[in-house]
């Protein structure tokens, strides 16, 4: 398999080094157990001759005007994160003429025929060729606010690790990096992949869900914050959206929405996170399920059982779709 990761001035040092390392010690464990060719040939590209990572290690990729010649056609185009994290120096970053012509690469190689994947905040650019209108999605948790604002066409569930839509793939949070290496390992060999996934320690994430923030997400938005703070305040209460409206003096449609602009969900489905967000927390404390029950406004610890199985059921389940 013949890996290619475009990498901007600036990029995320472990989100390259992740995926350069984990490719490095398939090929490693290949060679030990025999093999007679490299499982995987990666390069790093870029427009840049020269490129600075975020930390300021300096790089000479390949120039991006190869790929797609005779002697070096990828099978993966992979773009690793760009080191910026705040969404106003993100959106600034996507503005300039390298990440407008990076988007427009990818474009040019997806219709050659090349698949197209990105990690963590790689995912915008990927967002920003397009490619990605119309089709399912992840990104990091911490900026999907600013993601669905962005691109409204792409499908995003933030919530997953690993989101296939076709030849397109996009991995979650910064470590998603390595999720997407596995993902991209498994399709040359499963097995080289679990070893590697035993060698480097690396357990299997299917989901972004419990990493979550719920407050961090809601601080995006002002009316989202204030909706926040009041859920928390009527957690051993239970939902009610006209309670909630009347408190922040806004109609039942202007808080629908905003969550969905700003979160990707209702109101009651926001609500609901920070209940198991807080009945996760206790208990680790300790408490009983019972009192938990009682603290998140469940009648009963039964309830609240029920609703943690089928979050861990989801879990599991795509977990399989994604292996």
């Amino acid at each position: 398999m013949r890996l290619a990761l475009l990498a901007l001035d600036g990029v995320f040092d472990t989100g390259l080094t992740v995926l350069m390392d984990t490719f490095a010690m398939a090929n490693e464990l290949s060679a030990l157990q025999g093999a007679a060719e490299t499982p995987f040939e990666v390069r790093v590209t870029s427009a840049r001759p020269e490129i600075r990572t975020g930390l300021g290690l300096t790089l000479r990729p390949e120039p991006a005007s190869a790929i797609g010649q005779p002697d070096w056609k990828p099978d993966w185009i992979v773009v690793p994160a760009p080191g910026v994290r705040d969404p106003a120096a993100l959106a600034a970053m996507l503005g300039r003429d390298e990440a407008k012509e990076a988007a427009a690469r990818l474009r040019d190689w997806y219709a050659l025929g090349i698949n197209v994947a990105g990690a963590c905040i790689g995912t915008f650019l990927v967002a920003e060729s397009g490619l990605l209108d119309g089709h399912d999605a992840t990104t990091t948790w911490s900026l999907s606010p600013l993601f669905r604002q962005r691109y409204p066409k792409v499908r995003l569930d933030d919530s997953r690790m690993i989101a296939v839509s076709g030849r397109l793939v996009t991995a979650g949070a910064a470590m998603g990096h390595l999720d997407l290496a596995l993902w991209l390992m498994r399709r040359q060999s499963p097995e080289l992949a679990a070893l590697v996934a035993r060698f480097m320690l690396i357990d299997r994430r299917p989901s972004q869900a419990k990493y979550m923030i719920p407050d961090f997400l809601a601080h995006a938005d002002p009316l989202v914050e204030r909706f926040e703070r009041w859920a928390r305040e009527h957690l051993a209460e239970g939902f009610s959206l006209q309670a909630a409206t009347k408190a922040l003096a806004v109609t039942p449609r202007t808080l629908q929405r905003r969550t969905e602009a700003v979160l990707g969900k209702s109101p009651l489905a926001f609500f609901q996170d920070l209940r198991v967000q807080r009945a996760e927390h206790l208990i680790a404390l300790g408490h009983d399920l019972g009192h938990v029950a009682a603290e998140v406004g469940y009648a009963d610890a039964a309830t609240l059982r029920n609703l943690l199985r089928r979050r861990l059921g989801r879990g599991v389940r795509e977990l399989r779709a994604d292996a």
